[in-house]
């Protein structure tokens, strides 16, 4: 593997999550980010009613379409890169939604176990 490459939570290299819609924090498709997100979007989705309903009672709306920010709002099965501490907040609340491992940075496990998110895999 290349020095710089991310590496994903399985140790190999971080595949993308989605170009559609479009994620990560820098909008790479990738759950990489830089200095900037406060938020560590890390941990690679798949979008589940459950977990939509969650966030936007936690105050996060992801399924309202946004077109000032190019954002067409989620729906069930969308993959989604999302910060790790919302994925663990949805885990301790029961509603975590399933989670791409190979598109999973590494950087996650600095929030969430990885056993936990193995027990949480997406088996598509």
């Amino acid at each position: 593997m290349p020095p710089g490459h991310p590496l994903n939570v399985l140790g190999g290299a971080l595949l993308a999550c989605s170009y559609d819609p479009l994620t990560g924090w820098m909008r790479s498709g990738c759950c990489e980010a830089d200095a900037g997100d406060i938020g560590r979007h890390h941990v690679c989705v798949r979008v589940t009613e459950a977990f939509l309903e969650f966030s936007a009672v936690s105050g996060n709306d992801l399924s309202t379409p946004r077109p000032e920010f190019r954002f067409a709002g989620l729906k069930p099965g969308d993959r989604w890169c999302l910060c790790a501490l919302r994925w663990r907040e949805a885990w301790e609340a029961g509603v975590a939604p399933p989670v791409v491992l190979a598109a999973t940075h590494m950087a996650a496990l600095e929030v969430i176990p990885f056993e936990v998110l193995r027990r949480h895999a997406y088996e598509g």
